[in-house]
């Protein structure tokens, strides 16, 4: 599968071919061009996905920080299949059955595909490799999933998982991430949990840059104008690709909140331009110049993310239900005015 082109990736993956043993991955599998450190890592990652149990039960702590540092390119097809329990699922066996039936979203599937990811490689042309099997999994998901069936966005999500992964596996890791990790809320029709998202995120903004949040609504500048896309493509259509991979490596770890930590950082970083511009201009901002602040330093992106106050409980007891009770009065008023 065409890598991305990072010439270290290359090296070292040729190095570590050789001498991998019966494991899943061979801990002495370091080849001697790498430097020490990066040798220390794929040696450290070994082990980890070797000893993976041990590791998920009594190390969580130093594995959560080490995810958060990114998970070494080669290292993430296996691991990301393991944080979301997607290794051994029945769901597998059924994908070739699932690719002999037809959808009836094949059509808007197919009209989509070509905007995912155009400029990689793996995805440029109409007859390449990397459109065929993004269109296989899409089409098996909406024949899993009748009542999603099929959602602009996701295609993105899928692209970055058959970038590291053969398609049956994908599959799983995508089925996994639709149950488990609320995205299978963000993408129903009624797209209800994204009004919820963006709502808890206002309140985020609210409390802690009133200033620019201030700024915001005078300009009607409304924040599904521009988070929308952070919680239905996890980053993926915002920023290049090394740095949106660093977030959903924590992601397949942490969920959503992440979503929430860097866009609240994103902000935070911005709020001295962007108190000065007009909704044309913000809109332009938002467009050209934050998708690159980070390409030389994605740390400094997650370690600010991580300084973001975050309050989990509130989120989800108080806020859900302050949303909900909203959503019911609208409903109610709908009804009365019909």
């Amino acid at each position: 599968r065409l890598l991305e082109a990072d010439s270290k990736s290359m090296r070292s993956m040729n190095g570590s071919r050789r001498n991998s043993g019966s494991s899943l991955v061979s801990s002495s599998s370091a080849s001697s061009n790498l430097s020490h450190l990066e040798e220390d890592t794929w040696i450290l990652w070994g082990r980890i996905v070797n000893e993976w149990d041990e590791w998920r039960k009594k190390k969580e702590k130093l594995l959560k920080e080490l995810i958060r540092k990114g998970i070494p390119h080669h290292f993430r097809a296996i691991v990301w299949q393991l944080l979301c329990s997607a290794t051994d699922m029945p769901v597998k066996n059924q994908y070739s059955e699932l690719l002999k039936m037809s959808s009836p979203c094949e059509k808007l599937i197919r009209r989509d595909i070509a905007r995912t990811y155009p400029e990689h490689e793996f995805f440029k042309g109409q007859d390449s490799l990397g459109q065929e099997v993004l269109f296989n999994v899409m089409k098996a998901y909406s024949l899993v999933d009748r009542e999603v069936g099929y959602c602009q966005g996701s295609a993105f999500i899928v692209g970055l998982l058959l970038m590291q992964m053969p398609e049956e596996e994908a599959f799983c890791v995508f089925v996994r991430l639709m149950q488990e990790y609320r995205l299978r809320e963000l993408f129903k029709p009624s797209m209800a949990e994204l009004g919820l998202c963006i709502y808890q995120f206002e309140y985020m903004l609210q409390e802690q840059l009133p200033e620019l949040n201030i700024h915001f609504r005078s300009q009607s500048f409304l924040t599904s104008m521009y988070a929308s896309s952070w919680f239905l493509t996890l980053f993926l259509t915002t920023f290049p690709l090394p740095v949106a991979t660093r977030v959903f490596d924590i992601f397949m770890y942490e969920g959503l909140e992440i979503v929430f930590r860097v866009g609240m950082a994103l902000l935070q970083f911005n709020q001295a331009e962007l108190v000065q511009l007009d909704m044309e201009g913000m809109s332009q901002y938002f467009q050209k110049v934050i998708p690159h602040q980070f390409d030389s330093c994605p740390d400094k992106l997650i370690l600010r993310a991580f300084q973001v106050k975050y309050n989990p409980k509130k989120m989800k007891s108080r806020l859900e239900k302050e949303y909900a009770a909203i959503k019911n009065k609208e409903m109610e008023e709908q009804i009365e005015i019909k």
